[in-house]
């Protein structure tokens, strides 16, 4: 045995009776609507449209029926210089604002609706679409679908510059 063990034998603990009070427990019945809980089952879903061609990038949130905006914010209103306004950095500045505001207005999900120049331009998302897409998927927000719904003609559309083309 060692030192400590010996001296732990020697103590001698002494019981103490402390009095118990009998005490009066009420059941306190909360439900969810009063304690301020959010009910299952209540998810309130939104759709982020994200424009992002190669000059800005606009991030539109509305509700589900499209028609009410709930946040709109751009890359332009984040950066100072013209040429800085389709980097990613500011199209996740612009990101950052828009969850946010729906942060605020309760919005829990959302649909993701890309989109880019489409018609005659490019089909191809500028360069902040996916840094726009990341922001908003770090906001803690449930992602529904992710869709791209860029305009393509089917039938082709007449390029600007006229008959003779652009004459440089």
């Amino acid at each position: 045995m060692s030192e400590i063990e010996a001296q732990v034998e020697e103590v001698s603990v002494e019981e103490v009776e402390t009095p118990v009070e009998e005490v009066e427990t009420k059941a306190v019945v909360e439900t969810k609507a009063q304690s301020g809980a959010k009910k299952e089952g209540t998810d309130k879903w939104g759709i982020a449209h994200i424009y992002s061609s190669y000059n800005n990038t606009i991030i539109h949130m509305t509700d589900l029926t499209g028609a009410e905006t709930v946040a709109i914010s751009s890359g332009g209103i984040h950066v100072n210089a013209d040429r800085y306004e389709s980097s990613p950095f500011a199209a996740m500045k612009a990101a950052n604002a828009v969850v946010e505001s729906a942060r605020t207005k309760g919005f829990t999900g959302f649909h993701i609706r890309v989109r880019a120049v489409g018609g005659v331009g490019s089909r191809v998302p500028g360069p902040g679409a996916q840094a726009a897409i990341r922001a908003l998927a770090r906001g803690g927000f449930k992602i529904g679908r992710i869709d791209d719904v860029t305009p393509i003609p089917h039938d082709t559309t007449r390029k600007k510059g006229g008959k003779r083309g652009r004459r440089v």
